[in-house]
């Protein structure tokens, strides 16, 4: 049977967005931790935001290269965040912190996602995102015929998803979670928790979409 297609809300600022992303059955929330990005969240306030979480909805900070001295206060601000690695990290460097991890694949034309589920054989999900200028938050859908079905870890589908196309790719990948940022922003930084709502009832449209055609 098909399993509940969990989600995340990315690059959120505000407490009226994480409560916005909760209300409408959000099982994560993502903080960026990277100061070129029009979403960077300072950690302190990241915290204060993460405090509110209610049980069961996990904090997951977003980092690019970022130095491990980052990474620890962080960590250290709060205990039960996800890491994301959204850069160049090479394996050592994600396990280097000891703490749970996603590893984001840039889906650029030869990338090898059965290679890269080889190298980070202990991240908790590979986050697949388009490839872009720059790291993430693009916007932009990448090719998802691309994706294979046989990838050994739970993958988590990313770049230019909203309401009117996360069924589709749902029902396409099958993936273990979906990540939203831009496709539910009213502007960059500010979610929409109307744009939350429906993106949120939409893959429970795919889920039950899944369901009617999985013994």
């Amino acid at each position: 049977m098909h399993p509940r297609t969990r989600i995340k809300i990315c690059g959120l600022t505000r407490e009226s967005d994480i409560d916005a992303a909760v209300e409408a059955g959000a099982d994560a929330v993502g903080f960026v931790f990277y100061d070129k990005s029009p979403r960077s969240i300072g950690i302190e306030r990241a915290a204060r935001l993460a405090q509110g979480l209610p049980p069961f909805v996990t904090p997951v900070g977003l980092f690019v290269n970022a130095e491990p001295a980052l990474i620890d206060r962080a960590t250290a601000a709060m205990p039960g965040l996800l890491l994301q690695f959204h850069g160049d990290e090479t394996p050592a460097q994600c396990r280097g912190p000891g703490r749970p991890y996603l590893r984001a694949v840039r889906m650029a034309p030869g990338a090898d996602l059965l290679d890269f589920a080889r190298r980070f054989d202990d991240a908790r999900g590979l986050l697949l995102d388009a490839f872009v200028e720059g790291f993430g938050g693009g916007g932009k859908v990448f090719d998802w015929s691309r994706v294979p079905r046989d990838v050994p870890r739970p993958l988590v589908l990313s770049g230019g998803l909203h309401a009117a196309n996360v069924v589709a790719g749902i029902l396409q990948v099958r993936p273990w979670a979906v990540d939203v940022s831009s496709g539910v922003e009213a502007a960059k930084g500010i979610k929409d928790a109307a744009a939350v709502r429906r993106f949120c009832q939409a893959v429970r449209e795919a889920d039950a979409r899944l369901a009617e055609t999985e013994p």
